[in-house]
């Protein structure tokens, strides 16, 4: 923790006091190169770190998580800060409730773990858009991640907020934070522009001094533009990756000081529409005790991964666009409910031949709960609530604008037009050049004709008369967030064509779905009969209490196609579970109301509900069943395939 002044004692016991304890300024955490080691106070020293992000678990399961991680041996968490988590509007910061990033450091201290800080800017994490923010992209020609001025300005104001508050909890102010990330994986990027580095590397130094061991991180590959003279140069891999090649390349660009492996992979990711990742044991093990026999610092991602909870999940590219699952378990050691895994308890072995295990046993699994089928009621069409997810009214323009220019960062908006002749034949709407990103839910008089998706080539026809309204609801999926991506613009990036007809005069409803959910629908404000079997955009709803002792749980929601869900107000997060291969959604015992109370939960099912609209909770999550084989079509060809596990390196 930050340290604290010291309560008034007698004189005399003052100057003995002052002996016995340890001063800040004789704290000190350095790389000793002729030893090839790190020196913490002096003392050789060799982390043993796991990832851990803050802002995938709720703040009152931290202090639980970071304890089950000094349980297993770790010494040291590693976790990232994610700039559009705190900053979601230009001046505008939140460091409040499950976004305070200073109680999080103190929940570490108290579990007796040390601190990795990886401030980016830019985070990958597959979140959101790397963790920058989407404002700056109303800057339309900005340049991400290099010496654009634009860019620096927005960099410099920020790091002028968040560095000053991390500043007393450096290790050599008293505090638990060993050392600090500039960038990460920047050698992946394709700029390559030192200037950059050099800025930011200034910049860190200008409000932390110098005391503090600044450093890099990139895959093997992006070692020369991702390092800096000045800043210590580590390397990340996983157990598949040939070590001895790795660590060779690494002492290239470090040639003396301590091997350090930032991110070993423990799990892998996850995407819609492709298999659960996993790493096995023994190749998790094996390469965990190769490098700590070479006497190598590493840190394991994920140690535990959490959730991608409301639209906070990032997205890949990778010749076509791979939005990431609500779930980021990783199949880490610790699983997305917090459990301790079989994985845990093998790598803790492995700690234990290197270094001292905490005494006592690891917590047992949180206690799980069942509960269902419940039956949901249709609260009605999205178009019918537009008055509410759209107060202020819709935007007008000539051609279609994007969510960045109407200041819509993340989830849905509603482009409505109108057909200025009658379309007597079914006839094709589509949009140029791949560019509805990522998926429209297409309506004309409210009754709904089907998606275009991003990098699919679904053929989708229309008819109408003259004046019928066509409604293209808009979803982003989330930004890129690793790698040489370009900036991602989220919604009709060109006009959509009718046949050949160029559409224009657009209204442009920015919805708040989540103040909708959360303020105005316990209000019931619709009573309308509603037809049998309702498609597009759809509200359900249902209240449900608890019986019984409550527990973790994970919401199935069999024969649903995809939406989004809240629970008492909470976005929980994104199902699809037409293309899985996430099949349930994590519930946290928090999130739920106990005995004597309602509990209420929304879906805003976005294609098809089933024909018996329920959902169940289930005490076990289902993480790997893609029910539906997944059809991936190329842009430049007709042919159906289905589509390859990808390797992407870089978080």
């Amino acid at each position: 923790m930050a340290p604290k002044k010291p309560r008034c004692l007698p004189s005399l016991l003052l100057p003995l006091l002052t002996l016995l304890l340890p001063q800040a300024d004789t704290r000190s955490f350095v790389v000793d190169r002729d030893h090839d080691r790190f020196l913490l106070d002096g003392v050789p020293f060799r982390y043993v770190s796991g990832s851990l992000h803050y802002f995938r678990v709720p703040r009152v399961l931290w202090a639980d998580r970071l304890f089950k991680m000094r349980m297993s041996g770790l010494n040291t968490v590693q976790f990232y800060v994610p700039w559009n988590y705190h900053e979601p509007e230009p001046g505008v910061y939140n460091f409040h409730g499950s976004r305070d990033l200073i109680a999080f450091l103190n929940e570490a201290a108290i579990a007796n773990l040390l601190v990795i800080l990886r401030p980016g800017p830019y985070i990958c994490a597959e979140w959101e858009m790397g963790g920058l923010p989407a404002w700056l992209l109303r800057k339309p020609k900005i340049h991400l991640r290099t010496s654009d001025p634009d860019f620096l300005a927005a960099v410099d104001s920020w790091f002028k907020v968040l560095l000053p508050k991390i500043y007393p909890w450096l290790y050599h102010n008293g505090g638990n934070i060993i050392s600090i990330q500039v960038e990460n994986e920047y050698g992946s990027y394709r700029a390559c522009d030192f200037s950059y580095m050099r800025h930011l590397a200034g910049l860190f130094r200008a409000l932390l001094g110098d005391k503090i061991l600044l450093f890099t991180t990139d895959g093997p590959e992006g070692l020369k533009c991702g390092s800096l003279q000045g800043l210590y140069t580590t390397v990340d891999f996983g157990p598949a990756d040939n070590m001895t090649k790795i660590f060779a390349r690494l002492r290239k660009y470090e040639p003396h000081g301590p091997l350090v492996n930032s991110e070993y992979y423990t799990g892998w990711l996850d995407y819609w529409g492709q298999n659960h990742s996993t790493r096995s044991i023994p190749s998790v093990t094996k390469g965990l005790e190769k490098m700590l026999k070479l006497g190598a610092s590493v840190n394991m991602y994920m140690f535990h991964g959490g959730t991608n909870f409301g639209y906070w999940n990032g997205a890949d590219e990778k010749g076509r666009f791979l939005p990431i699952t609500t779930s980021y378990d990783y199949d880490a050691p610790i699983s997305e409910a917090g459990d301790p895994t079989p994985k845990l308890f093998a790598l803790r072995d492995v700690i234990s031949k290197f270094q001292e295990i905490p005494l006592g046993p690891l917590p047992p699994p949180s206690p799980k709960m069942m509960l269902g089928p419940l039956t949901l009621h249709l609260d009605g069409d999205l178009l019918d609530f537009l008055n509410f997810l759209c107060p202020q009214g819709p935007i007008h323009s000539i051609l279609p604008m994007t969510f960045e220019a109407v200041k819509q960062d993340h989830g849905f908006m509603l482009y409505r037009t109108f057909l200025s002749y009658t379309v007597s034949k079914p006839t094709r709407f589509w949009v140029p050049n791949n560019r509805v990103h990522d998926r429209a839910y297409v309506m004309v008089d409210g009754v709904f004709h089907g998606v275009l998706e991003r990098n699919m080539k679904h053929k989708l026809f229309v008819m109408g008369q003259v004046g019928a309204k066509l409604d293209v609801l808009l979803e982003s999926m989330g930004r890129l967030s690793f790698g040489s991506n370009s900036s991602d613009f989220k919604g009709l990036l060109e006009p959509p064509v009718l046949g050949q007809t160029v559409l224009t005069e657009w209204l442009m409803f920015p919805l708040k779905v989540d103040k909708l959910v959360k303020w105005w629908f316990p209000l019931q404000l619709l009573k309308k009969s509603r037809p049998q079997n309702p498609s597009g955009p759809t509200f359900y709803s249902t209240t449900f209490p608890i019986l019984g002792s409550s527990g973790d749980t994970f919401l199935y929601l069999p024969g649903w196609t995809k939406g989004q869900v809240w629970i008492n107000g909470f976005n929980l997060g994104r199902y699809w579970t037409k293309r899985g291969p996430q099949q349930t959604l994590y519930v946290p015992r928090p999130l739920l109301y106990p005995r004597g109370a309602l509990n209420k939960i929304t879906l805003l099912e976005l294609e098809n509900a089933p024909p018996q609209p329920q959902i169940q909770f289930l005490d076990r999550p289902i993480l790997n069943s893609t029910l539906h084989r997944t059809y991936i079509y190329s842009l430049t060809a007709d042919v159906q395939s289905t589509p390859e596990p990808m390797e992407l390196s870089g978080h």
